[in-house]
């Protein structure tokens, strides 16, 4: 049947982690509604998945579960999506003329699979080399955090989170690799716990073969406190 047809596409499609570019797919109306409606339509939606898997929305347990999902959905997992959430990173004078890269390793990613709204887990490591302005070591961790909570490919978020430190410092050589875990493959279908999922984007000099094997050793490094 047709249906089949293009459901079985629609499938093969979201494995691929196609897309069209490094943007998120969002309509122009994304941020009409407040996010209080919002919270109140997901919120009614939730209800509706969950009495038609058969649940007792009557349960103590159960009769909250809708809400908390609607307000976990906008204001936690998926915030990302605002930007007037995105965080302001103000650059500062490389005052000390440091001129080697700075890397900062080992920042927790939590993000949302776009194909099966399952959770994304792992570590993003990102460097940069000063073309004269620095960021606060702790913006890098808050773009990570920013892209990582929105409906996610990880390819695209690797991507995001590169263009944006590109734009904020003004050079082109910004570089990160995250390496994850994707409960859509941990946790269903083949079901491969074992099975880790590592992306790049080599950005400027990073592109260069002995620029990008120094950056990839020096995250290798075992910290340890």
């Amino acid at each position: 049947m047709k249906i089949d047809k293009i459901l079985d596409e629609i499938d093969e499609l979201g494995e691929a982690h196609a897309s069209n570019s490094a943007e998120t797919p969002l309509r122009e109306d994304a941020f009409e509604k407040s996010d209080l409606e919002k919270i109140e339509l997901i919120k009614q939606d939730v209800n509706r998945i969950m009495q038609t898997l058969g649940l007792d929305l009557t349960d103590d347990s159960l009769k909250g579960t809708p809400q908390r999902v609607a307000k976990m959905f906008v204001n936690e997992i998926f915030s990302g999506l605002d930007p007037k959430r995105k965080p302001k990173a103000s650059t500062f004078a490389n005052k000390y003329k440091y001129g080697e890269m700075l890397v900062e390793k080992n920042i927790t990613v939590y993000s949302t699979c776009e194909h099966h709204l399952l959770p994304i887990v792992g570590k993003a490591h990102v460097a940069y080399i000063s073309n004269g302005s620095v960021v606060g070591l702790s913006k890098m961790n808050r773009i990570v955090d920013y892209y990582a909570k929105r409906p996610q490919v990880q390819e695209r978020l690797t991507m995001q989170i590169v263009q944006e430190l590109q734009r904020v410092l003004g050079t082109k050589d910004v570089a990160c690799v995250i390496d994850a875990k994707h409960l859509c493959v941990n946790s269903r279908g083949i079901r491969d716990i074992e099975s880790s999922t590592v992306t790049s984007e080599f950005g400027g000099a990073f592109s260069k073969k002995e620029v990008k094997r120094e950056f990839l050793d020096y995250i290798k490094l075992d910290t340890t406190f």
